[in-house]
């Protein structure tokens, strides 16, 4: 019978250096769409999820995320005294009940791969998801819900995938694809960060992994790939062949919050479609689109 997906990893010990100054004394994955942090967006996709148990691997200057998901006394009772109830419902909601988060430190930035490895022990023997802040994805139903659906008929290892042009194949895990049915396509292979005229395809794996915990015996090698660190990919492309392993074309829009370009347009997306201030944002973009215009 197969195993339940429960538990969630995210891995956020990162640096942020491409966001310099402003994650110079804040994570940053507490950085803010519109109205909620990176952070909060991953977290509420788990939940839809139905994940029960999120293990954040952290590094140091990450205590802000912990606060985030923490009980704040001061604040709640003066929204409470204050009959701020719609506030008070916000800052409580976002809250996981007691026992469900565990935070575990990554001593060292040594790559996604050394971040997922430092959970093992949390994660036990039992299939787990990886989600990446960066990558926001917008979708009617959540990216994760989407995956657990694929993976409840398909089991083994689901990674979320898009096509990228070929130019940005040395950003991304690229797939060596299989047969294809639907959105799922089987995966016969992995390369890490391929210089595009070495790519064996175009798809290409964002933030989003189920994965089973033989992973971990492969990380456990602790052998160096792109970048000199310890790649998740270079672990996966190893189990290519001994178990199952699909790609799945998502339904949504991602975007690469890990960008200042990228990070910009989801705050637009997203404020476009907020309830409400999605009309004024949409006259502010008219205004400035007649600017360039002129």
């Amino acid at each position: 019978m197969r195993k339940p997906l429960r538990k969630a990893i995210f891995p956020v010990g990162g640096l942020g250096t491409r966001f310099l100054p402003a994650t110079k004394a804040m994570p940053k994955e507490m950085l803010s769409v519109v109205d909620k942090p990176l952070i909060q967006y991953a977290v509420e996709e788990a939940k839809a999820a139905g994940i029960e148990e999120f293990i954040f691997v952290t590094g140091r200057g990450k205590s802000a995320i912990e606060d985030h998901f923490d009980y704040s006394y001061e604040l709640q009772h003066t929204l409470e005294v204050r009959g701020k109830k719609a506030e008070l419902e916000l800052i409580t909601g976002l809250l996981p009940l007691p026992g469900q988060v565990a935070y575990i430190r990554q001593q060292e930035a040594n790559g996604l791969g050394h971040a997922v490895w430092c959970a093992r022990n949390l994660v036990g023997n039992e299939p787990f998801a990886v989600l990446l802040a960066d990558d926001l994805v917008q979708s009617d139903v959540p990216c994760l819900r989407q995956m657990v659906e694929v993976y409840n008929e398909v089991g083994g290892n689901v990674v979320a995938v898009m096509d990228v042009p070929r130019e940005q194949t040395n950003r991304y895990g690229v797939l060596q694809i299989g047969k294809e049915q639907g959105r799922v396509v089987e995966v016969e292979g992995l390369v890490e960060k391929p210089k595009p005229e070495e790519a064996p395809s175009t798809l290409s794996i964002i933030g989003r992994y189920i994965l089973q915990p033989d992973t971990f015996a492969h990380l456990e090698k602790q052998q160096p790939g792109a970048g000199g660190e310890i790649q998740l990919t270079d672990a996966l492309a190893q189990m290519t062949g001994r178990s199952r392993f699909h790609g799945y074309r998502f339904e949504g829009r991602r975007f690469d919050c890990g960008d200042k370009a990228g990070f910009i347009e989801a705050n637009i997306a997203f404020a476009l479609k907020h309830s409400k201030i999605g009309p004024a944002v949409r006259r502010t973009i008219m205004e400035y689109a007649k600017q360039i215009e002129k």
